[in-house]
């Protein structure tokens, strides 16, 4: 065979393991599902919740049909969403800043939704909406305001990586000194609504925020894969994008405002969730590597798994009090950092 023949061979096989991992990712996660699906403080059987999902939400066993398709159901479907979500925010960050390290936190916007949320809970009844409306609506507020501070200082600046990053970090430590200052101002009772919010739990998901962060994600995910080949020549630094055609400076303001759109449908309706949008990208690049026609799905799947994971292991640890998923992810996502900071390269190695 021909030199260009190999050539071909060898990138029509990297395609197709590519691929094969694309699919993988995707069983992996049909398993974790299932397993989310018939853990939990119920102790309902195997068998009942077989019969509970044929028989549909309207089935004869009323308590078994509520139990399934109307608290673990939600939790469950809702727990992928949140994943994918910030597993794809946590990409696109870190391929838009040059980060490693980068994920939706670097630039505030969990903690920007966090603040929104607070308020909402400490103040309450501020518009005629119920709070399962009002809060979420705050804290997708706040998160978007976050992304316009961003983005302002990144229209002056010329949308420099460094510039961005910096503006994050700014705009991530003024939103966590606000939330301490609304904390400190709560009531007991208030304070401790807060702080649950805080942890970042599934327990309150329904089929609304199901209906909303899914309508995020899908208008978000069409626009994230049209700039997968741009993402993947940003990945060459600034300079070889720039005279590939692409024009940097709008790509990643295109960038910053599908992050904090993905971002507030993610945390709106389940808190604050972290290092998800941090370990996915390195999971999703170290199985498919940096062509971001596959690394944006995998990075999806990788943070789904991850959640629904979160989710399985909580109710296993503790069954009758369920942990929150933002609990799990934290503990969890401590040696998964470490593990990245000690295997990631230095600046310019190759």
């Amino acid at each position: 065979m021909t030199e260009p023949g190999l050539a071909i061979g060898g990138y029509a096989r990297r395609i197709r393991l590519r691929g094969t991992a694309v699919i993988a990712a995707a069983l992996a996660l049909c398993v974790l599902v299932l397993a989310d699906l018939v853990t939990g403080p119920s102790g309902m059987p195997l068998a009942e919740l077989n019969r509970a999902f044929w028989a549909g939400p309207g089935g004869e066993d009323r308590a078994a049909a509520a139990i399934l398709w109307q608290i673990r159901m939600p939790q469950t479907i809702m727990a992928v969403l949140v994943g994918a979500s910030l597993g794809l925010s946590g990409l696109v960050m870190q391929t838009i800043l040059a980060n490693p390290l980068a994920s939706p936190f670097t630039l505030g916007f969990s903690a920007a939704a966090g603040f929104g949320a607070a308020v909402s809970i400490l103040v309450g009844g501020i518009t005629f909406l119920p709070p399962w409306v009002e809060t979420p609506l705050a804290a997708f507020a706040m998160t978007l305001a976050a992304a316009g501070l961003v983005y302002a200082v990144a229209r002056l600046k010329g949308s420099q990586a460094e510039v961005l990053v910096l503006a994050g970090i700014a705009v991530l430590f003024f939103f966590q000194a606000l939330q301490s200052l609304v904390q400190f101002m709560a009531s007991p009772e208030v304070l401790q609504q807060i702080v649950f919010w805080l942890f970042g739990s599934l327990l309150k998901a329904s089929w609304t925020s199901v209906q909303v962060s899914g309508a995020i994600l899908a208008i978000c995910l069409p626009f994230v894969m049209r700039d997968a080949w741009n993402l993947t020549a940003l990945r060459l630094g600034d300079a070889n994008a720039a005279s590939l055609g692409l024009n940097v400076d709008r790509m990643r303001r295109r960038s910053l405002l599908l992050v904090a759109a993905l971002t507030a449908g993610a945390v709106c309706f389940t808190g604050t969730i972290g290092f998800v949008g941090l370990i996915a990208p390195h999971a999703a690049r170290s199985a498919v590597g940096e062509d971001h026609r596959f690394a944006l799905p995998v990075a999806a799947l990788m943070g789904a798994l991850i959640l629904v994971a979160a989710s399985v292991a909580g109710k296993l640890i503790s069954p009758g009090a369920v942990i929150p998923v933002g609990v799990i992810t934290a503990i969890a996502g401590i040696p998964m950092l470490m593990t990245v900071l000690i295997t990631l390269k230095p600046t310019g190695a190759r």
